[in-house]
């Protein structure tokens, strides 16, 4: 059994400005946060989607500044009937889904030993002749946002369950192994754009961050992507040139970290494509969109 197996709810406490560990004041700012959005008739106001949780992450984002909480959450809705979020959750396909793992693998993949979900990017397989042979930026950015919508609905939701309390928040492996600037500079505008949409539209979804395998001149680089990223998130990740197996080994358990990064996991078919993870065999249709014929562009 995995350390976030054993995770036991009763010994469980709640981070600050989490439900269940919120100051008296953040308490009422929440109250009123809630009874303004769900009256304004300006508001797509969803109980199901503007849960307290979810109400808490943009005040978080926020230091809960009330003015500043309301001005994000309205554009994230402005955001989202903009660029079709509902559609793509309904109907997006993405059948180059293998095609696509050849050339840049992001992929989810079991949980840390807090029970978070893996998130793990691969840049040192970029090659984007092929990759944009096979895709565009426009559908891997539609990709990306059914992928937070996954993570939010399904993903969350079983590892929460898994480890008997609230998982909000994801652990990401970022690996630079053989990257070099000019693939970065390729990449830029979607991964710009990428995380644009994570800091956001869905904010605090960030639990731990892991750079690794980072090259010499990747403090060029950094210096670049940091002014896409506020100080809170810019604070969450750490790089590393080498040595990595270990700092992550104690993060991940051995069986669920993928052997090429120093643990034991080795799925059938590879980890990058299996969808392993609590998520997978709760909700079983889940991944059933990665495999149909693509219908939405």
């Amino acid at each position: 059994m995995s350390q976030a197996a054993a995770a036991s709810s009763s010994t469980y406490q709640p981070p600050p400005g989490r439900l269940g560990n919120l100051s008296q004041k953040e308490q009422g700012i929440l109250e009123i946060f809630r009874t303004d959005l769900s009256s304004d008739p300006n508001f797509p106001w969803t109980p199901a989607r503007h849960d307290d949780a979810t109400l808490l992450r943009f005040l978080r984002a926020r230091k809960f500044d009330l003015a500043k909480s309301k001005e994000m959450i309205h554009a994230a809705e402005k955001w989202r009937k903009d660029f079709g979020v509902d559609d793509i959750v309904k109907s997006f396909q993405f059948p180059e889904k293998e095609e696509v793992n050849k050339y840049y693998p992001q992929y989810y993949h079991k949980t840390d030993k807090e029970g978070r979900p893996i998130y793990i990017e691969v840049l040192g397989k970029l090659d984007f002749t092929k990759l944009y042979a096979v895709t565009t930026e426009d559908r891997l950015l539609k990709r990306l946002v059914l992928e937070y919508e996954r993570f939010l609905t399904e993903r969350l939701p079983a590892t929460s369950e898994m480890v008997g309390h609230p998982v909000e928040t994801s652990c990401t492996i970022l690996d630079l192994n053989n990257v070099g600037l000019g693939n970065f500079y390729r990449v830029k505008n979607y991964v710009s754009q990428a995380s644009a949409i994570g800091q956001n539209y869905y904010p605090e979804c960030m639990g731990k961050f892991y750079i690794i395998n980072a090259p010499y001149l990747f403090t060029t680089v950094w210096s670049v992507v940091k002014r896409w990223l506020d100080e809170v998130t810019v604070a969450k990740i750490q790089i590393m040139s080498n040595g990595h197996k270990e700092v992550l080994l104690k993060q991940i358990d051995a069986e669920n970290l993928p052997s090429e990064f120093g643990g034991n996991c080795k799925c059938e078919g590879g980890c990058s494509l299996s969808d392993e993870g609590p998520w997978k065999h709760r909700h079983p249709a889940s991944s059933s969109a990665d495999a149909a014929p693509s219908t939405s562009s």
